[in-house]
């Protein structure tokens, strides 16, 4: 029989980072992850000050700093059709150094904790290993059963088991967690296109017919992403792709020379967006975070940064219950009361955005109504210095930020 301390299910942001954090505070984790590799396109990409300064911590912000990446310092949503961006939050506002989004291959960021966690020796990975139930005894989780992807089984009994595993989450299939969904007016397209030399950098977002933008500079390639009302991929397929490129060169002119590039509707991949949490992220045994216990739209690209800062707190509060090998309830219940609030807070500024911003363009009208209205708009956002750090400071760190625990903490020192 296989045991461990802590099982975390899902090797994305939020596990990666609690399993290091625990780790390095000599907690016993095994991390199961169903694929072989963190190489997986279209995944969320933003690295939040919140996170840099988490690597900071953690000694790793020089390795970070290494990896291929683009700085975005301001967040403009659409004022319409034919209209310009308006910004909602410059980052350029707060005090150095983290004043910036950090736009990362995630996969390169999962492989960099990855490396470090193998340094401590109570970790442990378990790649193309698929968590398939929960071990359940006189009302506990006490681990999962799991299967390999070369056919073979297994259980793996924990004092703890946290599901890291996304909003398809194992987890989620238990009632008595109880799932809230929000409504959500758009779902996305996800696709390539070849970025040139003289392109802009960073971020790039713009609005078409009954659609909106967000580029992401990969290097040689964007990452694009087309946001259109919820429900219209099958008709908006049907109306044809050479429509819809030429809608898109139109929203965004710059590109007009190499939507050519992109032959087949296979290689435009939908996303269904949602916006959900659970009402209850535990049960005895069982802690869920990140996006098992709350989906998040892309709005703002704060999805990572929050799982992240659920991975922080959870580690902070559950550290000494682990090391002791006895985790109550009243360990699990602090870590939701702890991220609870600014989970609701962040979910309701991204439904405003949905209803203020999205909605609107995506029915074809002017969110802000008329331009002066917009420039009026802009300009109570971003006018003084202590006005702008407010949403800034939000996107940066959210409602509470987290710090590690000590023990996990490995500071460089600077000369």
């Amino acid at each position: 029989m296989e045991r461990t301390t802590c099982c975390v299910v899902g090797g994305g942001p939020a596990g990666m980072v609690f399993a290091l954090l625990l780790a390095r505070s000599g907690v016993r984790v095994t991390v199961l992850e169903q694929h072989g590799d963190f190489l997986r396109d279209f995944r969320g990409d933003t690295v939040h000050p919140s996170t840099l300064a988490l690597l900071d911590d953690l000694g790793l912000a020089e390795r970070f700093a290494r990896l291929p990446q683009r700085r975005v310092r301001t967040v403009q949503l659409p004022a319409g059709p034919g209209r310009s961006m308006v910004t909602v939050a410059d980052l350029t506002a707060l005090p150095g150094p983290y004043n910036y989004v950090a736009m990362v291959p995630q996969w390169d960021l999962l492989d960099l904790l990855v490396d470090e966690a193998r340094r401590e020796p109570s970790f442990d990975v378990r790649m193309n290993t698929e968590a398939t139930s929960f071990l359940i005894e006189r009302g506990r989780v006490t681990g999962v059963r799991y299967r390999t992807s070369d056919g073979r089984t297994g259980e793996l009994r924990a004092v703890l088991t946290v599901a890291c595993d996304g909003r398809g989450s194992l987890a989620r299939s238990r009632p008595e967690l109880g799932l809230r969904r929000f409504d959500c007016p758009m779902d996305a397209w996800w696709f390539r296109l070849p970025r040139h030399e003289g392109d802009p950098s960073g971020l790039v977002g713009g609005a078409g017919d009954r659609f909106l933008t967000a580029m992401i500079d990969r290097g040689s390639y964007w990452q694009c992403a087309a946001l259109i009302p919820k429900g219209t991929d099958a008709e908006r397929r049907a109306a044809g792709l050479d429509r819809f490129l030429a809608d898109f060169a139109t929203a965004v002119p710059w590109v007009a020379d190499r939507t050519h590039t992109l032959r087949s509707w296979d290689e435009v991949k939908l996303l269904d967006v949602r916006l959900d949490r659970l009402r209850r992220w535990h049960r005895p045994g069982l802690l869920c975070i990140g996006d098992a216990a709350h989906a998040m739209s892309p709005v703002f690209g704060i999805g990572i940064n929050l799982a992240v800062e659920d991975a922080v707190a959870a580690a902070r509060h559950l550290v000494e219950p682990l090391r002791r090998g006895t985790v109550g309830l009243r360990d699990v219940r602090a870590v939701q009361r702890r991220r609870r609030p600014t989970t609701i807070v962040t979910q309701g500024l991204q439904r405003a955005a949905h209803a203020g911003f999205i909605a609107p363009v995506l029915r074809g009208r002017q969110p802000l109504g008329s331009a002066a209205r917009a420039r009026r708009t802009a300009g109570l956002l971003t006018g003084s210095r202590p006005v702008r750090r407010l949403p800034a400071y939000f996107l940066a760190y959210g409602a509470l930020r987290e710090r590690p625990p000590e023990g996990a903490v490995r500071r460089l020192r600077r000369t």
